[in-house]
């Protein structure tokens, strides 16, 4: 009992970013010099040999700094998040549905975090530096190395890091945890907007898959057409609304319900 309290104790205390640092402890300029770097390699990936098509960053241009989650359908593990830093860098410095001018590289929105699976991302020196970039690992399953973990403690820590960086920024996460379409989403991020009431804004992507390899990195297809559509942020009454009524709306607002499944066969 003492160590579970003491747990809780060092995982709920405020952590806020410093002009040097994130919340995290990582440091703005590597920050930085990482987004710079990865946006750079990535750069024709979405406006050269393929494109990336953008509607509704209107919606989120006049946003606050910080207490807003985006909520998305998935793709692939990296190519969809890289997409979405050169969106969300771009609308910081002006630019609406475009990103056709990468200077905005050279002032990134460095309090921008998005959820990644721990083992995904503990798999090289490679995506340490996603990590390292905006990275909040979460656990995915009950089983850890073939010995069974305490995932009570787990999600206590998780929907902490996931608090700490929606109160210090914008925090991208992925509701049903896989690329797999049309999966049933997670009802852990209803706790996440219970605990921190942030402004939900859901985004719906579709091309990745047919560009992109499941993670991400290696190019399957050029001359790929890549589309990102923002919405207006989700309505949400957390005082009267059910969990599951509220998952419902998320998961109709990333088109990912099985209306919309039911719609794609037609």
């Amino acid at each position: 009992m003492n160590f579970h309290l003491s747990f809780f104790k060092k995982h709920l205390r405020k952590k806020e970013s410093t002009l040097f640092r994130d919340a995290f402890g990582n440091l703005h300029f590597i920050k930085r010099f990482l987004i710079l770097t990865l946006g750079c390699i990535s750069y024709n990936r979405y406006n050269g040999f393929n494109q990336l098509h953008l509607e509704g960053t209107e919606y989120i241009k006049d946003l606050p700094d910080k207490k807003v989650l985006f909520v998305s359908n998935h793709q692939t593990y990296f190519a969809d998040v890289f997409a979405m830093f050169h969106v969300f860098c771009s609308v910081k410095n002006g630019f609406i549905n475009s990103i056709k001018n990468p200077i905005y590289l050279l002032n990134p929105k460095v309090n921008l975090y998005y959820v990644a699976e721990k083992e995904t991302m503990n798999q090289g020196f490679l995506t340490k530096l996603f990590t390292y970039s905006g990275g909040i690992t979460v656990t995915r399953t009950w089983i850890k190395k073939e010995r069974k973990v305490d995932r009570s403690i787990d999600i206590i820590s998780e929907i902490n890091r996931m608090g700490i960086a929606i109160n210090d920024g914008w925090l991208i996460t992925f509701p049903q945890g896989t690329t797999k379409a049309f999966a049933p989403g997670r009802r852990g991020i209803v706790h996440v907007i219970r605990k921190y009431n942030p402004i939900v804004v859901p985004i719906v992507i579709d091309g990745f898959q047919k560009a992109y390899d499941k993670k991400g990195i290696r190019i399957k297809k050029k001359g790929v057409l890549q589309k990102m559509k923002f919405k207006k942020p989700i309505q949400l009454d957390l005082k009267k609304d059910t969990t599951d009524f509220i998952m419902e709306k998320i998961m109709d607002a990333i088109e990912q319900s099985q209306k919309y499944r039911y719609t794609e066969k037609i």
